[in-house]
């Protein structure tokens, strides 16, 4: 398995101070989320998305490149600026996911984060959901204390 735990990219971090990434809710970039295999190398030192080792689905409902994120918008919760995204699904899909990529396709396809589920997840002829966290200072997928 070589996707790391759920991580940051460091390149998103240096780009932040760079204001490449803007996360504004209307008006900001489009996100995305694409799916990958156990085969995948994903982790911090990723810097952008890749079709290598990326989910396929026979059934449809799945296209390379993934699918745009709903972004909520950003806020300051209790000294901790966050932003997150509303959960995502991919209806009448087949495929084995191991984890994902969430990147800026308004920007050059940036790197943002990785996020790994554990173990592989399966969907046969089904809904695949990725559900986010809650959206405050503890649990947003982005938090910057």
């Amino acid at each position: 398995m070589a996707i790391t735990t759920n991580a940051i990219c460091n390149s998103f971090k240096k780009e932040l101070l760079e204001a490449t990434h803007n996360f504004s809710n209307p008006g900001g970039n489009t996100f995305k989320l694409s799916m990958y295999t156990n085969s995948a190398t994903l982790g911090k030192s990723t810097t952008s998305f890749t079709t290598g080792n990326e989910v396929s689905s026979p059934s449809g409902g799945y296209s390379s490149g993934g699918k745009a994120l709903v972004n909520v918008g950003t806020s300051l919760a209790t000294n901790t600026a966050i932003t997150d995204f509303a959960d995502l699904s991919f209806v009448g899909v087949t495929i084995t996911a191991r984890g994902a990529l969430i990147y800026n396709d308004t920007n050059g396809n940036k790197a943002v984060a990785v996020l790994d589920f554990g173990s592989n997840k399966t969907s046969t002829s089904g809904t695949f959901t990725v559900q986010f966290p809650t959206a405050d200072a503890s649990n947003a997928i982005i938090r910057i204390a």
